[in-house]
């Protein structure tokens, strides 16, 4: 594979409409490479997913990134649709809703790649690396399943919240021949420390994984990582655990959202 995934029509053309989803990092405008600057000044629409009210402050990044990279003399337009989670989900059992929500977004999807016309190319906007823990390849994966719609699928990569973290305490993700496992951090909360696994990192910890691990593991805290309100936190967990949520609840507060990544390892 070489980041390309096609659909074809009964002729057996390649599809005319193409579909970039291109990796933002952190939203700063440092954290895009050369090619997702080239391909965001080639397309013709930009894909604004939102997740209802609370993701006004994120639309706001993403919009004035577009400014910052997209030359001005270049023409595109922008088409959001608003796809809150929540009101997806609906109520009843929790598989269920999971169920909905994501029904609910491969038809968002289908929708706004359908809404291309002929040779026009779209771009989504994913928050740090297109290929780490995002669901919008398997969505675009299931649009084509479909059928309805043929389109050209490129990934253009970007700057993980993980390697961003590991950047900016100048660390190395792991020891010299030792694994890395990354996880999210409900399975860690659920599962524990995981067997065999010196070095762990964690993305999205809304179960309060770090209460139950033990207090000698080493941890490389960070969010908002690159952007001017990035938090850092580096120690002993015993000794900075209190400190690490004083920091996730000042920056919830502050900003009404966290995106927060830490990598932890054993003495």
């Amino acid at each position: 594979m070489d980041g390309r995934r096609s659909t074809r029509d009964e002729a057996g053309d390649a599809a005319s409409r193409r579909v970039l989803v291109v990796g933002i990092g952190a939203g700063d405008a440092d954290h895009l490479t050369l090619g997702a600057v080239r391909a965001l000044n080639h397309t013709d629409v930009v894909f604004l997913v939102d997740k209802g009210a609370a993701d006004d402050a994120l639309r706001t990044a993403r919009l004035t990134l577009c400014r910052q990279v997209i030359d001005p003399a270049h023409h595109y337009r922008l088409v959001a649709v608003d796809l809150d989670p929540v009101r997806a989900r609906g109520a009843g059992p929790y598989e269920a809703s999971v169920a909905r929500w994501r029904t609910a977004r491969v038809d968002a999807y289908e929708r706004l790649v359908a809404g291309l016309a002929e040779r026009e190319t779209g771009a989504f906007l994913v928050w740090g690396d297109p290929t780490l823990s995002d669901g919008t390849l398997a969505v675009l994966d299931e649009v084509a399943a479909r059928g309805q719609v043929t389109f050209e699928v490129e990934v253009v990569p970007g700057i993980s919240s993980v390697a961003a973290l590991a950047s900016r305490h100048r660390v190395a993700l792991n020891r010299t021949g030792e694994p890395v496992l990354i996880t999210p951090g409900r399975r860690l909360a659920a599962k524990g420390w995981p067997d065999d696994a010196p070095n762990v990192v964690v993305l999205l910890d809304n179960h309060r994984a770090l209460a139950g691990l033990d207090d000698d593991l080493e941890i490389w805290w960070g969010a908002f990582v690159g952007l001017p309100d990035e938090r850092l936190v580096h120690g002993r967990l015993g000794d900075c655990r209190d400190q690490i949520e004083r920091e996730r609840s000042e920056a919830r507060q502050r900003h009404g959202w966290l995106f927060d990544t830490y990598l932890l390892r054993r003495p």
